[in-house]
């Protein structure tokens, strides 16, 4: 065998069953050629090969995303739309502060932000038209709700973008309206939302944008993202800088009225492929509007995100609706995924999902169910039973761990909110995700938080629902990548596949799950080559 270009020895976690921990690994033309001890690959180096010993350090296969949204993220973490999520903007004074600040710096060019979010941004004012047209009296200017399924919007803006009290709904969204019928500076789901984004990122801009959006990925140590909620006008944007991904690409479409995609399944390569068709059946717990068979407290919480006393929130599409949807696509060869929080939302999933595979039968189908907060454990049998797979948004544990118990749905309901431990424990193979840019990408906190179920507060949230290190490693690495139909050529180190790595600077296994958020991500590869770190 040639000489490899890269040796990296120390301690090595493979993710592959066979082996589950390793000395050395070589790679040659991006691809893994040896795995094994130090004299297994000592053969392999030759004197061009690049020798890297990470000390006390540890090699893991690169992180996988298996629900996110680089695309989105791109735009809104770059200097067009201003940061305002709790993690960077705590307090409701500063939030306020920075949106007067943004809509006097911008004017007519329009002021655009992301991150509002009453629960964990306490006092924040009511945004109500009034107050929207006031703070920005000269231009657009649109907030978005840190969990995206929700914006608000002025009146420069409502112009802007054509709308008035005459436009429809679109399918599966909506726009608020007050008493006599007039627009009140509300939209809610992504057909109302995004299309209010038009006039903040010049298409020449984004090339940059996106580059961005790889470098931070690499930084936390992800080789591979999933682009949950694609738009093939996004495409022509993509294909410009193809040869500057850091990070593989898998998308998934959303799906449109007309229920047509001129994509074909699995299109695309390694580097940037599609996979498969988005749908939602409910929205956001933070906005109230999710399909539960229980009815949200009556908090101070949930006043202030407007939920009525009594209300078990609601869908977006009804049976019939997601139906239609579904049997447009998967009869095609599609894989589906559907944004689900509420658990009568996950019954009225399922059952589509049921017929479908009945109609039309698939071995390997991988549906999946996407963040899944109020699952019950019966559902997840079901769902393993009908071969459908979890992704599950465990950070939000981190997050609003508190706000779930005391403020949205009392201790039972609320301590059990993301079940993955019920979830493997039917068989079924997960992944954990971060939905960013609601939470920042930080795969190595959604082990910690898996491992530990710890709430801001640090009470501990269901303990029995809690992950081992290994299976919470699974379900970022290997498991993930399964969801995305690439682990045959990523997610684990066996000869073979892609070197996608991540250098840590500690094993995960041996330091206190707590601490396992707090690790340093040294180095990230793509295909071998350094992509983060020196």
């Amino acid at each position: 065998m040639a000489a490899a270009d890269l040796v990296i020895t120390g301690t090595v976690l493979t993710v592959d069953e066979a082996r589950p921990t390793a000395e050395a690994l070589a790679v040659a033309d991006g691809r893994i050629v040896a795995v094994g001890t130090r004299s297994d690959v000592a053969g392999l180096i030759g004197p061009n090969t690049r020798s890297i010993d990470v000390g006390d350090g540890c090699v893991m296969p690169g992180f996988v995303e298996a629900h996110g949204h680089p695309l989105m993220e791109a735009m809104a973490l770059s200097d067009r739309i201003v940061d305002i999520r709790p993690v960077t903007l705590p307090g409701p004074d500063d939030v306020v502060a920075a949106i007067r600040r943004e809509a006097g710096k911008r004017g007519a060019a329009g002021a655009y932000l992301n991150g509002w979010d009453p629960l964990l941004q306490n006092g924040l004012p009511d945004p109500t038209l009034a107050w929207l047209d006031d703070v920005a009296p000269d231009g657009p200017l649109v907030i978005i709700h840190n969990s995206g399924h929700k914006a608000f919007f002025n009146s420069q803006a409502a112009r802007l973008n054509g709308l008035t009290r005459d436009t429809p709904d679109p399918k599966g969204a909506s726009y608020g309206r007050d008493a006599d019928g007039d627009l009140d500076g509300t939209a809610e789901e992504i057909g109302a939302v995004f299309p209010l984004l038009a006039g903040a990122i010049a298409p020449g801009d984004y090339p940059a944008m996106l580059r961005a959006e790889c470098a931070r990925l690499n930084r936390a140590g992800l080789t591979t993202c999933s682009e949950m909620a694609f738009d093939p006008a996004f495409l022509p944007l993509v294909e410009q800088v193809r040869d500057d991904l850091t990070v593989r690409l898998r998308t998934y479409e959303i799906s449109n009225p007309q229920m047509h995609t001129d994509a074909t399944p699995g299109q695309g390569d390694d580097m940037l492929r599609q996979v498969g068709i988005k749908i939602w059946v409910d929205g956001s717990p933070w906005v109230g509007n999710i399909a539960l068979s229980f009815p949200y407290l009556d908090t101070e919480a949930t006043r202030a995100i407007g939920v009525p006393p009594g209300s078990c929130g609601h869908a977006n599409y009804t049976r019939e609706q997601l139906a239609e949807i579904v049997n447009a696509y998967f009869p095609l060869g599609w894989p589906m995924a559907c944004h689900v929080q509420g658990d009568a939302g996950v019954d009225t999933i399922l059952d589509v999902y049921d017929e479908a595979l009945q109609r039309h039968p698939r071995p390997d189908h991988r549906l999946r169910l996407e963040h899944v907060g109020a699952i019950r454990p019966e559902q997840l049998q079901r769902a393993a039973d009908l071969g459908v797979t979890c992704s599950i948004f465990v950070d939000q544990i981190h997050y609003w761990g508190d706000v779930l118990v005391d403020g949205l749905f009392g201790p039972e309901r609320g301590s059990r909110w993301m079940p993955a431990g019920s979830a493997v424990a039917t068989g079924m193979r997960i992944s954990l995700h971060n939905d960013p840019p609601v939470t920042p990408e930080e795969p190595l906190r959604n082990i910690s938080v898996a491992v530990t179920r710890t709430a801001p507060s640090g009470r501990v949230l269901a303990p029995e629902e809690r992950l081992t290190v290994d299976q919470a490693i699974r379900a970022q690495t290997l498991d993930a990548a399964w969801q995305l139909f690439s682990d045959d050529v990523i997610g684990s180190l066996e000869v073979g596949k892609y070197a996608d790595l991540v250098v840590l600077s500690a094993d995960p296994r041996t330091v206190p799950p707590e601490r396992i958020a707090d690790l340093e991500v040294r180095a990230t590869f793509l295909a071998g080559h350094q992509v983060h770190g020196q």
